[in-house]
């Protein structure tokens, strides 16, 4: 990789004047840049591991199908769920019970919010996060050391019913729809998790792990230097768990046996990843919440839209912790209790930084 890293600039200046623009990465696109501004050019990285993967991996692909009616069917699909959740962290669902139509036409509401004129969508330009929907760029802008190469919506639709005039009409209508659907399969993607723990299928779902339902619609555009930045840097997610809606055009990278793997894009499939929130204040590391990221593309836009399942919006004080029946003399407890507000305003202020957030609970 070319690299045309520098620190000799005013990196805040910078980041300020494009954060005054409201119009995001796309912004940039529009008014014709042909190379990359220097907030987006990732620093040179270490030689070690974490190389693009030349080795065949089969990634995880789970189907639903029968997952209610058939309990033999369901038990192989705890299996299978137990196997992917451990090695991998990762992976797909089919057969999952959300109409094709239905993620077509969100995938098409993220489009065309993202495209509308620029100054009808700098009125939802925010970084006020206690909103219920907001578009922004990064939502860590002026505290990671570089910048994505993507613009986002948040919209929080779950448990507090979401006020339809807060929310853009060019896509509010099928927003409620799909995550509403989201929901219920989360709720039985929990219970897949309950019982692949050992316990009583609605463990987890009486812990509140589905109770809360963040959505968040990234577009990222064509990038002219595409080898210098990246879409969303190595990360594992902050929440408990990320139903994942891409498009055809690929770019999500799992970190698997120290090798990038992409995750493909299957027609009809939803991508699933367990989030720090289960690994740690759940499973006790018996689960993986595993790193990944996005890298750019000279095709775009890429479209994804990234439920997560959290509560890190409502304000409890609910203590998390290794649930008590996963803590043995063998396998002692390794993260200390916390709220998950605790967790996820740590998570922010700390950014995407190449380090894992769960370091700092670690016992």
């Amino acid at each position: 990789m070319e690299m045309m890293y520098t620190d000799k600039y005013d990196r805040k200046a910078e980041l300020q004047a494009f954060d005054e623009t409201k119009a995001g990465v796309k912004g940039l696109v529009d008014a014709g840049i042909t190379k990359v501004p220097t907030i987006f050019i990732q620093p040179p990285q270490s030689e070690e591991a974490e190389i693009p993967s030349n080795k065949e991996f089969t990634f995880p692909i789970i189907d639903l199908d029968r997952v209610k009616e058939d309990q033999i069917t369901r038990k192989k699909i705890v299996q299978q769920v137990v196997r992917a959740s451990d090695t991998w962290g990762f992976f797909q669902v089919i057969n999952h019970g959300i109409p094709s139509h239905v993620m077509e036409e969100m995938k098409d509401g993220v489009i065309r919010f993202f495209e509308q004129d620029t100054e009808v969508k700098k009125q939802w330009y925010s970084r006020d996060f206690t909103k219920q929907f907001i578009f922004h760029t990064n939502f860590d802008l002026f505290k990671s050391p570089v910048t994505n190469w993507r613009d986002t919506f948040n919209a929080t639709v779950a448990p507090i019913p979401p006020n339809p005039e807060e929310f853009p009409s060019v896509c509010r209508d099928i927003l409620f729809e799909y995550t509403n659907q989201v929901m219920k399969l989360a709720y039985t993607i929990f219970e897949l998790l309950s019982e692949a723990l050992g316990f009583k299928r609605n463990h987890l779902n009486d812990m509140g792990c589905s109770e809360g339902l963040m959505a968040l619609g990234n577009y990222y555009p064509a990038c002219p230097q595409p080898e210098l930045t990246l879409g969303a840097g190595k990360h594992a997610d902050s929440n408990f768990l990320t139903v994942l809606l891409q498009d055809n055009i690929g770019g999500l990278q799992v970190l698997h046996q120290n090798h990038w793997v992409d995750v493909p894009p299957t027609p009809g499939a939803l991508v699933v990843n367990i989030g720090d929130l289960f690994r740690q204040l759940i499973s006790n590391d018996k689960f993986k919440s595993v790193e990944h990221r996005v890298v750019a593309n000279k095709v775009g836009p890429r479209i994804s839209m990234a439920c997560f399942c959290t509560t890190s919006f409502l304000p409890t004080e609910r203590l998390y912790g290794p649930i008590q029946e996963l803590i043995s003399e063998h396998n002692p407890r390794k993260y200390k209790e916390t709220t998950i507000k605790e967790y996820t305003t740590y998570y922010s202020n700390k950014g995407l930084d190449d380090t894992s957030a769960l370091l700092h609970f670690r016992l």
